[in-house]
């Protein structure tokens, strides 16, 4: 049985909403933030010893961070699903946006989380931290402008990947210049399967 190890509003989301996808079976060992310092329990440091959600156990093996584990069990579980197939054209698409999404796009994101914290101490940092989040998230908009999905025609493991930092930057900085992101976020939270996975981790913030 695939073991999720869940930290509240986190990206672990994620792994959750690619298993209902894949309909696969999985238990979720849950953790809660702590109300003052919004960081992870130490317990977390039992599965994996950074303490660091998504953590995923299957078997005798455990996986971090989301791009692996998401690469990990589509490879393993997914039958075609969730991924173009190596010699598809679009695999290198698929490649560049599952890693983009961590690589590149949440750095500017998490920045504005932290600066965001130093009040008046952090306010120079502010407008280059806009510019960049403008930079990354216009393009992604503009790689969505005429397609419903990042890769191909259908939804992929990239799209999965891609939507903690979509989401993240509705939260933190709002979405009103990128409609297509905003069209992605629409369609995503309508799916049956995204909604399962919502039932099942609890409240989630984004």
């Amino acid at each position: 049985m695939i073991e999720v190890h869940h930290l509240n509003n986190s990206r672990s989301q994620r792994i959750l909403w690619l298993l209902e996808e894949l309909e696969l079976p999985y238990e979720i060992v849950h953790y809660q933030r702590d109300a003052t310092t919004n960081l992870a329990p130490e317990s977390l440091k039992k599965i994996h010893p950074l303490g660091k959600s998504p953590v995923v156990k299957d078997g005798e093996t455990v996986v971090i961070e989301s791009g692996a584990i998401l690469e990990y069990l589509v490879g393993k579980y997914g039958n075609g699903r969730l991924a173009p197939s190596a010699s598809s054209p679009d695999y290198v698409r698929y490649l560049q946006f599952l890693h983009y999404a961590e690589g590149s796009a949440m750095l500017p994101v998490m920045l504005r989380l932290y600066v965001g914290r130093l009040g008046e101490a952090g306010a120079p940092l502010a407008p280059r931290i806009a510019s960049e989040i403008e930079t990354h998230m216009g393009w992604l908009d503009s790689e969505l402008a005429g397609r419903t999905w990042f890769v191909g025609d259908a939804l992929t493991a990239a799209d999965i990947q891609l939507s903690f930092a979509i989401q993240a930057t509705r939260l933190l900085y709002g979405l009103g210049h990128f409609p297509n992101l905003e069209r992605f976020l629409q369609q995503i939270h309508q799916r049956p399967a995204y909604k399962r996975s919502l039932e099942r981790g609890g409240p989630y913030a984004f």
